[in-house]
């Protein structure tokens, strides 16, 4: 199993022949999803940088969107293949599974409409628990993460504003439990710049490792 950091919060994960993405707001050039063979795309909630060009990749792709029932809803009226999930959802694929599990965001449609709660995704890809904690704050239920499901990898916003910053990240990934910390939600905007090298330092006071990825040296 191969992770690509697609900038932002996007992300591919290659199984075998298959591409899976989560959150495909795709600020990268060097990245060519008409030859990507796509099956799923997996949404944490349905702000703009996060829905991305989920909707245009699915239909060409033939590719099913999951997502939580509200935003769900809202794919397949726009002609996507769904399936619809909520908090404590787990799915199976041929790929792996994916459980969606809390996080403490808010979540409206294009049109303005409310679009469900907004999610974290916990994946199991070949033995490998990653955890996709989506936009949130810091919360409590991340414990439960780590007595629950025990992560290798998180995927953690960084930013600040309107997520969590590098010191909630931190402690975030003490209660997460992994060891591998990709950060994500992060530098794209001028409101959102994170000091990675203090960030890498402040992990390391929790004994966890950062693994920041380059979307444009991959």
């Amino acid at each position: 199993m191969d992770i690509r950091y697609l900038g932002h919060s996007a992300f591919e994960f290659t199984h075998n022949d298959k591409q899976i993405l989560v959150d495909p707001y795709i600020t990268i050039d060097n990245y060519n999803w008409h030859e990507r063979n796509i099956t799923d795309i997996l949404l944490t909630h349905a702000h703009y940088d996060h829905l991305g060009q989920a909707i245009e990749i699915a239909k060409e792709k033939g590719a099913t969107i999951t997502a939580v029932a509200e935003l769900a809803g809202y794919c397949q009226e726009q002609g996507c293949k769904i399936n619809a999930v909520n908090l404590g959802g787990r799915v199976t694929y041929d790929w792996g599974s994916a459980i969606f599990l809390p996080a403490f965001h808010s979540s409206s449609l294009p049109d303005g409409r409310y679009a469900g709660h907004a999610a974290a995704i916990l994946f199991d890809i070949d033995t490998v628990r990653i955890y996709h904690a989506g936009d949130t704050c810091l919360h409590q239920e991340m414990k439960s993460v780590k007595e629950l499901y025990r992560p290798q990898i998180a995927m953690l916003p960084i930013g600040g504003k309107f997520t969590m910053d590098i010191e909630h990240a931190a402690i975030a990934a003490q209660w997460i439990g992994a060891q591998r910390i990709i950060p994500m939600h992060f530098n794209t905007f001028p409101e959102i710049q994170a000091d990675l090298e203090r960030f890498a330092m402040l992990l390391q006071n929790n004994n966890s490792m950062l693994f920041a990825l380059d979307p444009n040296k991959q």
